[in-house]
């Protein structure tokens, strides 16, 4: 038997020693940030779009439930938020994208004057700042 006690192992020298699932986690960022590098901008602004305009379908009680999921008051915030998006990003994108997202767009606008039961003015409703009147 020896006399001498092995070294006590150390950490590593830095301030925030990771753990597996910190590293694990480090590489999801990594390859997520490395995969929405390569997405190009329009698909991006689309892709948001169409989260908002799913999100907005089911607030204003276009889903399955519409009884216990129709919020109009979180509709309008989606659909104006959605208004804006499109109106600054349509220069961005191509007249194909920017058509069909003004029509869902327009859609949404309809379906919550339909949901309405206090109508809103006309040019006053959700996103008709950035659009304009919808009827």
């Amino acid at each position: 038997m020896s006399d001498t006690s092995p070294e006590p192992t150390r950490a590593p020298e830095h301030d925030h020693p990771e753990t597996g699932a910190q590293a694990g986690t480090d590489q999801a960022v990594a390859d997520a940030t490395r995969d929405i590098a390569e997405v190009p901008a329009v698909e991006v602004i689309t892709t948001a779009a169409v989260h908002l305009m799913s999100a907005a379908a089911v607030k204003v009680g276009l889903a399955d439930d519409p009884e216990s999921q129709t919020d109009l008051d979180e509709a309008r915030k989606l659909i104006n938020a959605l208004a804006g998006l499109i109106t600054a990003g349509a220069p961005e994108i191509s007249d194909m994208h920017a058509r069909s997202l003004r029509d869902g767009l327009r859609s949404l606008q309809l379906a919550f004057r339909e949901a309405s039961t206090i109508p809103d003015e006309l040019g006053k409703g959700p996103g008709e700042k950035w659009t304009g009147p919808v009827s």
